[in-house]
């Protein structure tokens, strides 16, 4: 990366909020959120501590796929508001401290976007824009991003009188990365967002908008990673302190080729950690956590992990064993209804992990405790269920709970008018689960994750320095040690329901607890071995303050 500027690598340190506009707060009326209604709101998020909003895309959409299959990128979804009521809300974020990234869809459109359109006619110089055969495609049944759902990767348009490809949905075309005038207007896209507020950008489905599946590589790019340098020097150039957040589920010896030497992407989320994290907590022991961890090799120092535990997808256990996904499965999603694409979850944390607030709380330690940077889904932060009877990955897409008014205070319009339901009666009902029962309650789960995203905030070493995994002689017991200019702290979580008491090796000498799921006093942890109750957390920082 020489030659590239070090400017601000905020996002080292950052706490992201996820969040879909439409399910977020209405402003008015009408069952649908609003931009309006996300700025009235930001209250929430900058007093939760996050210090950055990622969000859904909100551009104009037939919806068929939440969203994600577009038709205008330089547009507001009406139904969420105007350019202008973006703007109001970049200016309102900006004022908080908050950043704010865009999704940035462009793998492919939505089959009505006139992009599309146009391409199918005869002779349309938007043709090469899509990835068209004219013969059989002999691949179509290769490569389905959603089986059970999807029939094959490539359909028959009559019009075009060709095959077009979809990696996804068959409504939504792959538009031709290897044609520059594709790359060029991706760049005006992205320009536009930065000019209206946006810090950067989460790029969808990396893997396949990079790949040269269907057509010829251009000669002078053979690598369609290098397309991932194209991308970083335009949003350097046009924003330096901007970010490119990868979704790319990817195996840890392809990362050379999307962080590359710190001049692509700075920042992946780590969807192989977040499976095996699923699988320790399935089995009450540390293990493949710890074993996932020896195995990440080093990366860049620009560069930065994305940590999650649920987010808008479904909990993809896709790069588990059979016999792994199976205990996974039994563990967390015991009925059929429970489960999606024969390799998902397609449910909330909090009713995964029984309603125990003592485990979903170690849980959300945890997650803030893993090297890099925590990413939290909306809702996450009180401890949201989901709806079951909606479909497909609906059902962790539910209106944000607010209060036990009607319709959880997320829109004042009538129950049927509702984007989305809101899920009412029993543990995780808005009338009883809401932000405001948890507010300022000192037990409550919203609570808990704004003293830990403040604790997070106070430990740099956790998103800056290099993460050792501690053996503890204590299967259930993941302890972490991370350092950096001269600070080290220490985290310790039990994954099993029984109290355990470990000693850490080496001499740590004296432990400072800055967090935990109990009281602990200044101790030599050295020669006193350190209790922690079932599902019980502790965070350290070694010999006081930090210098």
């Amino acid at each position: 990366m020489q030659g590239r500027a070090m400017i601000n690598l905020w996002y080292k340190n950052a706490v992201i909020y996820c969040l879909d506009v439409k399910t977020f707060m209405d402003s008015n009326g009408d069952g649908i959120g609003d931009f309006r209604g996300l700025a009235d709101r930001l209250d929430h998020i900058e007093a939760l501590g996050a210090t950055c909003v990622w969000l859904l895309p909100f551009h104009p959409s037939p919806n068929r796929d939440n969203g994600y299959d577009i038709t205008d990128y330089y547009g507001v979804d009406p139904r969420l508001g105007t350019l202008g009521d973006f703007v109001e809300f970049t200016h309102a974020a900006r004022d908080r401290g908050l950043r704010i990234i865009v999704d940035l869809v462009v793998n492919h459109t939505s089959i009505d976007h006139p992009w599309f359109q146009e391409a199918r006619q005869p002779g349309s110089p938007r043709r090469d824009w899509y990835v068209w055969s004219e013969e059989e495609p002999a691949d179509m049944h290769e490569g389905m991003v959603f089986p059970g759902q999807q029939d094959s990767t490539w359909s028959w348009d009559d019009t075009a009188q060709a095959w077009y490809m979809h990696r996804f949905y068959k409504h939504q075309p792959d538009l031709n990365i290897a044609n520059p005038e594709v790359r060029e207007e991706i760049e005006r896209i992205m320009g536009f967002w930065l000019q209206l507020g946006a810090t950067g950008f989460r790029l969808d489905a990396v893997p396949f908008l990079i790949e040269y599946r269907g057509v010829e590589a251009p000669k002078d790019r053979p690598d369609p990673h290098q397309y991932l340098v194209e991308m970083r020097d335009f949003l350097d150039w046009r924003e330096a302190e901007s970010v490119l957040i990868a979704e790319a589920n990817i195996e840890m010896s392809d990362l050379d080729e999307y962080f590359g030497d710190g001049d692509r992407l700075q920042m992946i989320i780590n969807f192989v950690l977040n499976q095996q994290v699923f699988l320790a907590l399935a089995r009450g022991e540390a293990e493949p956590v710890m074993r996932i961890m020896r195995d990440t090799p080093k990366i860049p120092l620009i560069a930065q992990w994305g940590s999650f535990l649920r987010n808008h997808d479904e909990l993809d256990l896709g790069r588990l064993t059979e016999a792994e996904r199976a205990e996974t499965f039994e563990a967390f999603a015991p009925d059929e209804n429970m489960r999606i694409y024969e390799r998902g979850i397609r449910r909330r944390l909090a009713p995964m992990l029984g309603g125990d607030l003592r485990r979903i709380a170690m849980a959300h330690s945890l997650m803030f405790a893993l090297p890099g940077t925590p990413v939290i889904w909306y809702g996450e932060e009180l401890g949201m269920g989901e709806d079951l009877s909606l479909p497909e990955r609906f059902p962790v897409r539910t209106p944000m709970q607010w209060s036990e008014e009607e319709n959880g205070g997320f829109s004042g319009a009538p129950t049927d008018r509702l984007v989305r339901p809101v899920v009412r009666g029993g543990e995780f009902g808005f009338e009883r689960l809401n932000v405001a029962a948890q507010r300022n309650r000192h037990d409550s789960l919203l609570e808990h994750n704004r003293r830990l995203i403040a604790t997070r905030r106070a430990c740099p070493e956790i998103g800056w320095g290099p993460c050792e995994v501690m053996e503890t002689g204590v299967a259930s017991v993941l302890a972490l040690r991370s350092e950096w200019r001269g600070g080290v702290v220490v985290t310790l979580h039990n994954l099993a329901a029984e109290p355990v008491e470990i000693s850490l090796p080496d001499d740590p000498g004296i432990l400072i607890q800055l967090l935990g799921s109990s009281e602990l006093p200044e101790r030599d942890a050295a020669t006193r071995p350190i209790p922690l109750e079932g599902y019980g957390f502790r965070w350290f920082r070694l010999r006081g303050e930090r210098r």
